[in-house]
């Protein structure tokens, strides 16, 4: 039975590399169906703003379905590999290998099935060792092919093309920062105003019998339609001068 025992061996080789295989193809779509996940959860709360009620839920359910990606594409290949897991039995193996080798076909399942015969007779047994090594020669573990899991490579440039598209836009650090607020989802959040004021007119003191003019500049996506300075309870409408706001004081000049 020592021809047989080998046969065995070979198919354990064989299911060690099935699920080797297994489990290549399921870190690859856990990285790419992980990183388009991540990438949809920060663009809705970059675009909306969501309120804490609204972050709460995105938070869990980006835990719940990366959770489920681990568990079915890490995990369970795992289990199997590690036998922690029932995986494919003899047979099943062996159907996988006849498949592949043409020269092979039903024997290897033919003789799995007369290994499982309790009679145990002589004529059993030598019909087992002479079936055993006329298969000890097939290589089983050739019936895997690892570089097969080269073709879900190709959908990695997906989230990369996502990334390039990010990075292109000058909006990178901005979109990647509201992971900030879907993490710390019961922290109120206030959006960004559309644009900022920079003050051009650095002068600190000025002459009061010298008119003294104000500038300022705003930075932003958006542009105001009007810009007014309020001064002593009074609004004052700035002129705009090609994107500059500005604003002359006549003398005399107060604080």
């Amino acid at each position: 039975m020592h021809s047989y025992h080998n046969i065995v061996r070979k198919l354990e080789g064989f299911s060690k590399k099935f699920y080797t295989k297994l489990l290549l193809k399921g870190l690859l779509l856990f990285v790419i169906l992980g990183t388009l996940f991540v990438f949809a959860v920060l663009a809705l709360e970059y675009y909306l703003w969501l309120g804490q009620d609204g972050r709460l839920i995105l938070f869990l359910a980006g835990i719940a379905i990366m959770a489920v990606l681990l568990y079915k594409y890490i995990l369970v290949p795992l289990g199997y590999l590690f036998r922690i897991k029932r995986g494919i039995s003899h047979k099943e193996a062996s159907d996988i290998i006849g498949k592949h080798f043409p020269e092979v076909g039903d024997k290897l399942y033919n003789l799995l099935d007369l290994a499982e015969d309790r009679s145990r007779s002589e004529l059993l047994l030598a019909s087992i060792a002479q079936r055993s090594t006329e298969l000890s020669f097939v290589p089983f573990a050739k019936a895997v092919n690892l570089k097969e899991n080269i073709r879900y490579v190709k959908y990695l440039t997906i989230p990369l093309l996502i990334f390039s598209v990010i990075w292109l836009s000058g909006n990178l650090n901005d979109f990647f920062g509201s992971y900030k607020r879907v993490v710390n989802y019961d922290t109120a959040y206030e959006p960004p105003a559309p644009f900022v004021f920079r003050l051009l007119s650095n002068k600190t003191e000025v002459l009061e019998s010298e008119p003294f003019t104000i500038q300022v500049l705003t930075e932003g996506e958006v542009q105001p339609n009007n810009v007014f300075l309020v001064m002593k309870g009074r609004e004052y409408l700035l002129q705009n001068n090609n994107g500059i706001y500005q604003h002359e004081l006549t003398p005399p000049v107060s604080s």
